[in-house]
């Protein structure tokens, strides 16, 4: 194949996270956001090392699989890739991947290793408990439009009133706002002139309670009235209410959500979610896993793993150290606290060690030590040898050096938690050449619909 060649062939496989397998008359090409027995054009844009890669024109003919989808928003929104598929297909999907780039590395070990296939969330639809929606139009100087990026584009916007991965008070939330500002004609911040005022509109919701927080993101570059947007919210008619209401001013250039200064207009900066009986405060900025009910699956599947550690001291009580490194706002770590004599939580963001603090007094847990900054220094720091540590990187995975502390110190068992499994894949490598072997894989759909999943991986060395 040659680059700008058209390219026309019937999709094989989907490899992670979004990667179709076309097979052509001129051979295999690489193309995003196909599906399974699609037939696809597609225009050659990269070959290398006899690889080809190509943008997808047309689908020719749709796959026998799909069977329509609930979203209107699918093929123009960047979010979802399966939702055309049944739910049952595409954890298939899922599942296969996870199995291919696990099979490619654990093959080097001496024993076998298990694979618990896929588990399902338990919620497929309206499961998100954050969203944040960008402001923008959807074709160059448009109406203004509030939603998710346009597939494949950095600055086209799709307003995605009818999105199906949250539920019915966001999108409500979102039309109300989008519709506000229309009307008042206010502008939003251009990505490429860095000009303008609106930004961003982020939402969270607890599932448990139906607490709200909405954030209205803006430059300073302008100055406007919000409450009578605030009194538009705070009239819709809601599942949920609202915990509070933000406003949040952000100057980067950057097309990140982040605080210079946040004012509250209506309530409180926070709500209170709760996961397997234990209750966590979530702010604007929180880390927190956007399903809740698919995070119980995870955490209960890594609690499965990790099972009891035992105990050496005479009344019982265990005496065991555990180390949660990348330990976000502290879920884990409590979560491990009532069978550990210790638990330390490593965590770079200093908002969520101080929310990680909060939550353990909020449930109190006495046993857990969170310590703000990078595991890789850390470390350094730390007195005590672990008993078994408990890894939950983010999607880079661990720093190599790092990494090559955590084997370092020895100990006989590890629980990998990964949301790129092409990290996961990169550092189990390192681990299998250093004596451990894998024995336990399990993967969690976390994220419905979208190319995300979750992995958790029991280590062991002998």
């Amino acid at each position: 194949m040659k680059k700008g060649e058209i390219v026309t062939g019937t999709v094989e496989r989907i490899d992670f996270p979004n990667k179709g397998i076309v097979a052509s008359e001129d051979g295999v090409c690489v193309v995003k956001n196909a599906l399974p027995g699609q037939t696809v054009k597609a225009c050659v844009n990269k070959v290398r090392k006899g690889k080809a890669e190509g943008r997808l024109m047309e689908v020719c003919e749709k796959s026998p699989l799909e069977i329509g989808s609930p979203c209107p928003h699918f093929g123009l929104c960047g979010g979802c890739v399966y939702i055309s598929l049944s739910y049952e297909e595409q954890l298939r999907i899922k599942e296969g991947q996870i199995r291919r780039l696990l099979e490619g590395v654990l093959h080097k070990q001496d024993v076998p290793w298990h694979f618990e296939g896929i588990k399902g969330s338990p919620a497929r639809y309206e499961y998100r408990n954050k969203m944040e929606f960008s402001f923008g139009d959807e074709v160059k100087d448009g109406p203004l439009a509030l939603g998710m990026h346009r597939r494949g584009s950095f600055y086209d916007i799709v307003t995605v009133e009818g999105c199906r991965i949250v539920d019915g008070d966001y999108r409500a939330i979102l039309a109300c706002t989008r519709k506000y500002f229309e009307r008042e004609k206010i502008s939003f911040f251009h990505r490429l002139r860095h000009t303008g005022y609106l930004r961003h509109l982020l939402v969270r919701k607890a599932s448990g309670t139906g607490e709200i927080l909405a954030a209205l993101v803006t430059t300073s570059q302008e100055s406007h009235d919000l409450g009578p947007w605030l009194e538009e919210l705070l009239s819709l008619e809601l599942k949920g209410s609202f915990a509070g209401i933000l406003h949040i001013i952000n100057d980067s250039v950057a097309d990140v959500v982040q605080s210079d200064k946040t004012e509250i207009l209506y309530g409180k900066d926070y709500f209170f979610e709760e996961i397997l009986g234990l209750k966590f405060r979530v702010s604007t900025f929180s880390f927190f896993q956007t399903n809740s009910l698919g995070a119980e699956v995870l955490y209960q599947t890594a609690r499965e793993y990790i099972g009891s550690l035992g105990s050496n001291r005479d009344d019982g009580a265990p005496d065991k150290v555990v180390f949660d490194l990348y330990s976000g706002t502290g879920t884990i770590a409590q979560l491990m606290a009532p069978a550990a004599g210790k638990v330390i939580g490593v965590e770079i963001v200093e908002e969520a060690v101080e929310a990680a603090r909060e939550n353990a007094r909020l449930n109190g847990i006495e046993n857990c030590e969170f310590i703000a900054g990078d595991v890789l220094k850390v470390l350094d720091t730390i007195e005590e040898k672990p008993d078994l540590i408990i890894l939950d990187p983010p999607r880079d995975g661990i720093h190599p050096k790092a990494l090559r502390k955590i084997i370092d110190y020895g100990i006989d068992r590890l629980v990998y938690i990964s949301c790129k499994p092409t990290s996961l894949v990169r550092d189990l490598e390192v681990f299998l050449e250093n004596g451990y072997v894998a024995e336990r894989v399990a993967a969690v759909d976390q994220f419905p619909w979208t190319s995300g999943i979750e992995t958790v991986v029991l280590l062991s060395c002998s």
